[in-house]
């Protein structure tokens, strides 16, 4: 039985998407119509097959054997894509066995945020989200694929990957990570020294020798940041090998599940036995899987972004209500860093995310029947995968919880409520999330302290000047703006001062990373500043109320008070060197947080 709630949004989802949903429903089977590799001309075919070597030359121009698509995000700046580097050869070869011939379509950008948080580049890390996604669709968009292989593990890449996947979603998907690094320092120790370092009481060689204990080898992180939250999803999504999300990287089980993707994506291909388009699989009971699945397991504000904007492109209308909906009748299953100590690894030793589809299955607040890369429903994402001699197999988890402390049954969970909480009153409305934030600091009433960049707030921070309890305000970084940068740097200063007894909180039109921890924090304001939000008539010293319980963000103003201030202006100048005036067209285009702050929908 499907709990009420989960019904309840579901159809309140498919009913406001009815018509955006019909839309894209009816482009997709004409996007199939059209786009056989067999009614390629001949000219355009021989340039498909020019490179390709003989036997796939005789396969394709017989025709009636699927030919699927390699797009990678690979390169070796991000530790968490670097072992995608010899992927699509070990795929080609996986797809030959299982009667495929294939091409590697495309690579795109993917970009690190651990690199650019605080700098210049950081303004740019949303917008490459789209740009991955039209990337991708340059590769697919040579119309002689009959499936595709997504290669991508980060932040923004793999939303782009699906965005861009269900742009052509007449063609079947599935997503292929790589996994996580090997535990290195405990994720609470260096951000235990990062608070000294802010402190002044730990030295830039301390600060630089713990991060490099914590980020020490290919993989990805191993907190459960947007990069771990995205594996998880794909898991919940039914778009993944089941249960590769947390597999190491350079491990025969790895390898084993990478076979099994192009196994897979053959088996689901228009010439395959079972054709599964991605843009049919990602219906809206899939979404609020998803939605479900990060709200139970503690996962980044930044799906609060990507998951609008992935339901966009599929043809939903998602919104923040649905988010908390469903927040109030899902319980947190999961204590993951930064909301336990766990880091992904231990999780996954716990059960990790076949635990929770289990027991949120179990519950009937995830659907079941749904179309997934496997078959069999989401209940195949339930099991554990393990080599049985050389062969991939799944067996059932243990009735009982190894750690409790990691991982909990529905009927004990850590907390009643999902942890995400949607915010509204006289500054707009916006995310906060509560899963790692002491409920002693859900409400705060407090004067405000305005800045318009982070550095400002970190030369307050240097010159002692955030005294008493306040209500840190950062407005100008949302999406217009300055491309809605993560602002992860005020985390350390934050809760250095929370620790110090100072009752603090952050309310900011702009992002904070999946580490966001400790300290409340009003996220993804909008109207953000620079659209005449609120915030932008702000001044120091006004009252701010930011009451989690009660879902409140206000200034304690009247509306004539507030209309009657003067709009302050964002700085249009651009840090040089970043190559930000690049993207100017989508700093005018982007819409608006709540609808997935994307520049590749027109309404």
């Amino acid at each position: 039985m499907l709990h009420p709630v989960v019904e309840q949004v579901t159809a309140a989802l498919e009913k406001r998407s009815a018509k955006r949903r019909e839309r894209y429903l009816q482009r997709l089977t004409q996007a199939a119509a059209r786009t056989a590799h067999q009614a390629l001309g001949c000219s355009n075919l021989a340039h498909a097959l020019a490179a390709q070597p003989d036997d796939a030359r005789l396969i394709m121009k017989q025709g009636g054997s699927p030919h699927v698509a390699i797009i990678s995000s690979y390169n070796d700046l991000l530790s968490a894509h670097a072992p995608l580097r010899d992927y699509p050869e070990r795929l080609k070869v996986a797809l030959a066995k299982a009667g495929a011939t294939s091409q590697f379509a495309a690579g795109v950008p993917a970009m690190c945020d651990g690199i650019t948080q605080g700098e210049g580049g950081m303004q740019l890390s949303l917008f490459s989200r789209d740009l991955i996604a039209q990337a991708a669709g340059i590769g697919l968009t040579h119309g002689i694929f009959d499936g595709a292989l997504y290669l991508g593990v980060c932040d923004k890449i793999v939303p782009g990957l699906l965005i861009g996947a269900l742009h052509f979603g007449h063609l079947p998907a599935v997503f292929v990570p790589a996994g996580p690094m090997q535990s290195g320092l405990p994720n609470k120790e260096k951000a235990a020294v990062r608070q000294r370092y802010a402190r002044g009481e730990a030295s830039r060689d301390e600060l630089l020798a713990a991060e490099l204990a914590a980020y020490h080898q290919a993989g990805t992180c191993t907190f459960y940041g947007t990069a771990n939250t995205n594996q998880l999803l794909m898991e919940a999504m039914g778009l993944h090998v089941p249960g590769s999300a947390f597999i190491h990287p350079y491990t025969p089980l790895r390898d084993a599940m990478t076979d099994e993707a192009a196994r897979l994506v053959a088996h689901n291909s228009r010439q395959g036995e079972r054709y599964l388009p991605v843009g049919q699989q990602i219906d809206a009971r899939a979404l609020i899987n998803a939605v479900v699945a990060l709200l139970a397991s503690g996962g980044s504000t930044n799906h609060t972004l990507h998951l609008p904007a992935i339901a966009r492109a599929a043809g939903y209308e998602l919104s923040w209500d649905d988010f908390a909906a469903l927040s109030k009748v899902v319980p947190l299953l999961a204590r993951v860093y930064p909301n336990g100590a766990a880091d992904v690894n231990q999780f996954q030793a716990a059960g990790g995310p076949a635990w929770l589809l289990r027991e949120l299955l179990g519950a009937g607040l995830m659907y079941d029947d749904v179309a997934t890369a496997a078959g069999h429903g989401l209940r195949a994402y339930t099991r554990e995968p393990w080599l049985e001699g050389e062969r991939l197999a799944w067996r059932d988890l243990p009735a009982q919880s190894p750690a409790p402390d990691i991982v909990r049954h529905v009927a004990e969970p850590f907390a009643e409520e999902g942890g995400l909480v949607l915010l509204a009153g006289n500054l707009g409305r916006a995310i906060l999330k509560t899963s790692a934030v002491d409920p002693a600091f859900w409400h705060i009433r407090a004067q405000a302290r305005i800045f318009d960049s982070e550095a400002a707030v970190q030369a307050a921070y240097s010159a002692d000047e955030l005294q008493g309890d306040l209500v840190l305000v950062v407005r100008f970084q949302g999406p217009q703006a300055n491309g809605m940068p993560e602002l992860h740097k005020l985390m350390p200063l934050l809760a250095n001062l929370q620790q110090a007894g100072q009752r603090v909180a952050l309310v900011t039109d702009g992002r904070m990373s999946g580490a966001l921890g400790q300290v409340s924090t009003a996220l993804h304001v909008t109207p953000e500043a620079a659209a005449g939000g609120p915030l932008a008539r702000l001044q120091d010293g006004d009252w701010l109320v930011l009451d989690a319980q009660n879902g409140l963000l206000q200034v304690e103003l009247t509306e004539q008070q507030l209309a009657a201030r003067p709009l302050a202006s964002a700085s249009t100048e651009l840090e040089l060197g970043y190559g930000l005036e690049m993207f100017a067209a989508q700093r005018r285009l982007v819409g608006s947080a709540e609808q997935g702050a994307s520049s590749l929908f027109e309404d």
